[in-house]
């Protein structure tokens, strides 16, 4: 894969020709197409093909819709990532050698299959061909780290995807004995098989998403071996290596429900956003948001808060959607007056609020539908206020910062043509024939395709008509973009499937229920710190799986609802993005600002200290989540606003002028009174509230008055 780190310079001053034709080369800098030799282009199209078949027109059995969802997305990674961050100097041949080697083992071990596939029940055949992978598994990795980068063609990458289709076809052919045997008595070249495909989807991770997610699955791996020797609760009885590496390659792990959202829902809104990004949907959601609110006060990073919540409701990432809208909106940001730390810290804030945004959610409701039951438009639909009051919020700080700091807008001519834009709002058609679709009751892999389809009619009206290269390209596209969430979501099945196996995620429901004894209000607490904990360094998707399997328990447990159980583990998921010491999206931000990574993670933290609040609320006020009669919903709504706005203000230290610490200290305790929900903290933060705005504009009026006077 050819890709570019450099961003083209942002252009000012040019007319707002100038500037679309600048977010045009800098989204297609930042959302690079589909390139490479054909034959891979071709194969990430015909995948992504072939999974949208089998969604809406061949329906297949879970387990081997999963199998091949999953082993088909790492033989693409494995061709289109590239192999190593421990390269060797070009001019090295070592790597070359051990390529050649890896890919004639690999073979050689497919052709063992091949000729012991009839056999391998038998011990000759079966000890044949373990031995045959193990060797080759044990020469392939390694050499893909040293080949060079410079092959467009990496033997050690086709040996690796060789494997992959093996483990494959292996899954696929014995599917109806793992089912009965994985985890209990699994053979020889059960467990061989098993391990090989979680080493290459423990590589495949690295590629993609780096070494946290490894490490984190590879330390809960070795728990699940060391468990005799563990102290206190996280002591178990231990398991042999064959019975553990099965299961894990069971339902119960990798092959389950995390995987299986992506096989399903993942893979279809991944389309969807590839033919947005094709059809220059969304390119057009930027401009609208620069037209919109670039001219206002601090307009760039108002810019950042509506298009990062846009296309992050979309893409399912947050790092990813803080390189994809920060390219332009950053640079925009630190012209105004941003700070670097601040407007790294905005974009991430931003980014990370998308995943919380309905309808899409980032594909976390998704997963909370498949995991907990609830219909998916019933989540979506308790989501509405909270992701609401988190952009709200984030807005407020933005504003509250531009003021602060006496910043201005972009000037009209730096702006999109408004009118221009507001002839081509057909664009946003895909977005609600989704939600109509599923507010009129159509299953979400229905609605997600009618709407998938509805962006190629759109097309058509605009520059950017979608004809069959375009739509193949855009497949090809969303092959790529599926292969990160694939190995995600499969190794978040690995620390899934070690937490059931051990049951330590019942021993953390037992240690919530006893804190609950002394204060229900610490136990939150203690779930909010190891839901965070959990995520840190981990994709929303993996991190929100992993706490619900650990966390969400016990918080049923203690008498709340499922629903708001896991809406809370969900939000704490999703913030540990902006969370430091690990905040991945925050990160991200620093690197295109050029800021401190640990500073933007506080400024991160700061702006969307939002997110930390509203979780604790909705757990004793439910109204939030939609959950009670109209006009409690209603008031629970407009409090909440008022307590957003005056906690941006507390946190900003901005209300109408600067504030001392005073101020900000009834601020925030009026801003806890208005968000909690119930008349007498309603009506006593209603009261505090109309005290401090005549305080505080009293004294702006006398502060101007004295100024005037003492001019003259």
């Amino acid at each position: 894969m050819k890709t570019s780190s450099n961003n083209p310079p942002v252009q000012h001053g040019h007319g707002s020709e100038a500037f679309e034709s600048n977010v045009d080369a800098q989204a297609d800098t930042a959302n690079e197409t589909m390139g490479g030799p054909l034959l891979l282009v071709a194969a990430s199209a015909i995948y992504v093909l072939l999974q949208l078949l089998a969604l809406n027109l061949y329906p297949m059995e879970a387990w081997s819709q999963r199998i091949l969802h999953m082993t088909g997305g790492l033989a693409l990674g494995a061709l289109i990532f590239a192999g190593g961050s421990y390269r060797v100097h070009q001019g090295s041949k070592l790597g070359t050698i051990a390529g050649g080697a890896a890919l004639i083992i690999a073979v050689a071990a497919g052709a063992a299959y091949v000729m012991f596939e009839r056999t391998l029940m038998d011990q000759p055949g079966m000890n044949a061909f373990s031995w045959a992978l193990t060797l080759a598994t044990l020469i392939t990795i390694p050499a893909t780290w040293l080949a060079r980068h410079a092959q467009v063609w990496r033997m050690a990458d086709i040996a690796m995807a060789v494997l992959t289709l093996v483990v494959g076809a292996y899954l696929i052919e014995y599917l109806d004995m793992l089912q009965f045997r994985g985890g209990a008595f699994p053979t020889t070249s059960d467990a061989v098989v098993s391990a090989v495909a979680i080493a290459l989807l423990l590589e495949i991770t690295r590629r993609t998403t780096g070494m946290a997610m490894v490490v984190i699955a590879a330390c809960f791996i070795v728990y699940a071996f060391v468990g005799p020797w563990m102290p206190g609760i996280l002591r178990h009885e231990g398991y042999d290596f064959a019975r553990l590496i099965s299961y894990l390659l069971t339902d119960n792990g990798v092959l389950g429900p995390t995987l299986g959202v992506s096989a399903t829902y993942l893979i279809l809104f991944i389309v969807f956003a590839a033919f947005l990004q094709a059809s220059g949907a969304g390119d057009y959601f930027v401009k609208l948001a620069f037209a919109v609110a670039g001219h206002k006060r601090g307009g760039p990073a108002k810019v950042a808060v509506l298009a990062s919540g846009l296309m992050g409701t979309i893409n399912g990432s947050s790092a990813g959607n803080v390189v994809s809208t920060g390219a332009f909106t950053i640079p925009l940001m630190k012209k105004v007056g941003y700070k670097p730390t601040v407007a790294g810290a905005i974009e991430a804030a931003a980014s990370s609020g998308g995943q919380i945004l309905p309808p899409i959610m980032g594909a976390g409701a998704f997963i909370m539908a498949d995991v907990t039951g609830i219909p998916y438009t019933d989540i979506v639909l308790a989501a509405v206020i909270p992701g609401i009051l988190y952009f709200l919020s984030v807005y407020f700080m933005v504003d509250f910062e531009a003021s602060k700091n006496g910043m201005e807008g972009l000037s009209r001519d730096q702006l999109p043509d408004r009118a221009k834009l507001m002839r081509q709002l057909y664009l946003f058609s895909p977005i609600l024939i989704l939600i109509a679709g599923l507010v009129m009751g159509y299953s979400v892999i229905r609605a997600g395709t009618l709407s998938g389809l509805s962006v190629i009619v759109v097309s058509w009206l605009g520059a950017n008509a979608m004809g069959p290269k375009r739509i193949f390209h855009a497949l090809a596209l969303a092959g790529k973009m599926a292969v990160p969430l694939i190995a995600v979501c499969a190794t978040a099945g690995i620390i899934v499937g070690v937490i059931s196996i051990t049951g330590v995620g019942l021993r953390f429901s037992a240690i919530l229920l006893s804190v609950a004894e002394s204060s229900q209000l610490l136990a939150l607490l203690f779930a909010m710190v190891i839901s965070v904990v959990l995520g840190m360094g981990m994709p929303t998707t993996a991190a929100y799986a992993v706490a619900a399997a650990v966390i969400a328990p016990g918080l049923t447990q203690l008498g709340i609802e499922p629903l708001i159980a896991h809406f809370f583990v969900f939000f704490f998921a999703v913030m540990s993005a902006i969370t430091p010491p690990v905040a991945l999206a925050a990160f991200a931000g620093a690197a295109i600002s050029g800021a401190n990574s640990m500073q933007t993670g506080v400024q991160a933290f700061k702006i969307g200290i939002s997110a930390f609040l509203v979780p604790f609320i909705f757990c004793f006020n439910p109204a939030l989540l939609m959950q009670g009669s109209l006009i409690k919903i209603l008031l629970a709504a407009v409090t909440a606003t008022v307590g957003i706005y005056l906690l941006s203000a507390a946190v900003q230290g901005w209300f109408f002028t600067r504030t001392n610490l005073l101020t900000r200290g009834l601020l925030f305790m009026t801003s806890i009174l208005m968000i909690m929900g119930g008349w007498e903290t309603d009506l006593a933060g209603a009261v505090m509230t109309l005290g401090l705005f005549i305080w505080k504009k009293d004294g702006v009026s006398r502060q101007r008055l004295s100024c005037k006077v003492f001019s003259k």
